[in-house]
C-alpha cells in the first residue's frame, strides 16, 4: 500500500501542453480513480483488525448473530459508524486498534470530529465514556448521511432540513423562464431533492405537502415568493402522464411507495445481504411471513 501511495505521477497542463512529470509523494491526487479502490483496502484493513480483537474476545458483538460474526462496521465515504457496547475497556481497546490503524496506513482518526452516540445509557455515563474517547457527545436522533438515524419513525420535524432545502432553492428559480422552463426546473430540481429520503423512509403527508407547495410554486409563479395567483390546473391534472393530458410530473407520494416496495423482493427472497439477515434472524426465524397483523420491527 505505501508502494501505491507513493507511485502516482501528476503534471501541469500550460496551454493545454502537459508539462514535466512529478511523482506525488504523499498520496494519489485529488479525483484520482485510484482513490475508492485504495480507501476500500484502508477499510477492509480496520475491519481486520476489529474482528481480530473480537476472535481474542477483546471487543464483544452488540448484537450476536449466527449468519455472521463480522463487528459491526458501515463505511460511506469518509464516514465510518462503530457500532459496539458501552464498556469503558472495550472503548479503550477500540482507541488503541484505532491507533495502530493510523500508524499503519496514515489516515489519522480526528476524535474531536467524531461523535458519541449513546443507546439507553444514563448521561453520567454516557459523558464518561465520551470524554474517555476525547470525541462529542450526541443524542439520538442524529443525521447519518444526510438521513435522520434513531430508535423511532422519524418525526415531521426530523425532515424540516429537506423541506427547508426546497424553500432556499426557490429563491433561484428565475422569473424568466418560460412555461417549460419551469416545469423542467420542477421536475429535475424540487422533485429529486426527496427521492433520497423516499428511498429510506415513507415520508409523512405533511412534508409531501409542503414539498408539492414548493413545487407548485415553482412551476406557475417562480422565484416571486410573495405571489399569490392561482394556479393554471389542479395538481392531479398536472401529475397524470403526458399521453393522458397532464405535465408528468411525478405524485411524490405514490413515488415514495414505489421506492419502498423495491425491498420487499429483497426481503421474501432472503438475498444475502446484511438487513435482510438481520431482520430475518431477529424477528423471523421462528415466525410466519410478516402479513398486516404480525409485522414486527421496522417492517
Amino acid at each position: 500500500m505505501k508502494h501505491i501511495f507513493s507511485s502516482d505521477t501528476s503534471s501541469v497542463l500550460l496551454n493545454g501542453v502537459p508539462g514535466k512529470v512529478f511523482h506525488c509523494k504523499r498520496g494519489v491526487r485529488q479525483g484520482d480513480p485510484l482513490s475508492p479502490l485504495l480507501y476500500v483496502l484502508a477499510s477492509d484493513l480496520l475491519q481486520s483488525m476489529i474482528n481480530k480483537a473480537r476472535s481474542d474476545n477483546i471487543l464483544q458483538l452488540p448484537i450476536p448473530l449466527q449468519h455472521s460474526q463480522d463487528f459491526s462496521i458501515l463505511y460511506y465515504a469518509d464516514d465510518t459508524l462503530v457500532i459496539m457496547e458501552a464498556c469503558q475497556d472495550q472503548l479503550l481497546a477500540l482507541k488503541n486498534i484505532l491507533h495502530e490503524f493510523s500508524t499503519s496506513t496514515g489516515l489519522k482518526v480526528n476524535f474531536s470530529k467524531s461523535m458519541m452516540v449513546p443507546i439507553n445509557v444514563e448521561d453520567n455515563r454516557a459523558a464518561q465514556l465520551a470524554q474517555l474517547m476525547g470525541c462529542e457527545l450526541g443524542s439520538l436522533p442524529f443525521t447519518y448521511l444526510g438521513l435522520p438515524l434513531g430508535l423511532t419513525k422519524p418525526k415531521v420535524v426530523d425532515f424540516l432540513p429537506l423541506v427547508t432545502k426546497c424553500e432556499r432553492r426557490l429563491a433561484y428559480t428565475s422569473a424568466f423562464l418560460s412555461q417549460a422552463g419551469r416545469l423542467e426546473v420542477t421536475n429535475s430540481i424540487f422533485t429529486s431533492f426527496p427521492m433520497f429520503c423516499m428511498s429510506t423512509f415513507k415520508l409523512h403527508k405533511i412534508v409531501i405537502k409542503q414539498v408539492d407547495i414548493y413545487r407548485k410554486h415553482s412551476l406557475w409563479r417562480g422565484a416571486d415568493l410573495n405571489d399569490r395567483s392561482p394556479s393554471k390546473a389542479t395538481w392531479e391534472l398536472v401529475c397524470l402522464p403526458k399521453s393522458e393530458g397532464g405535465l408528468g410530473v411525478l405524485n411524490l407520494q405514490t413515488q415514495n411507495e414505489a421506492l419502498l416496495l423495491k425491498n420487499l423482493p429483497k426481503f421474501y427472497n432472503r438475498l444475502d445481504i446484511p438487513w435482510v439477515n438481520l431482520i430475518w434472524e431477529r424477528h423471523y426465524s421462528t415466525r410466519a411471513l410478516p402479513k398486516s397483523t404480525n409485522r414486527v420491527g421496522s417492517f
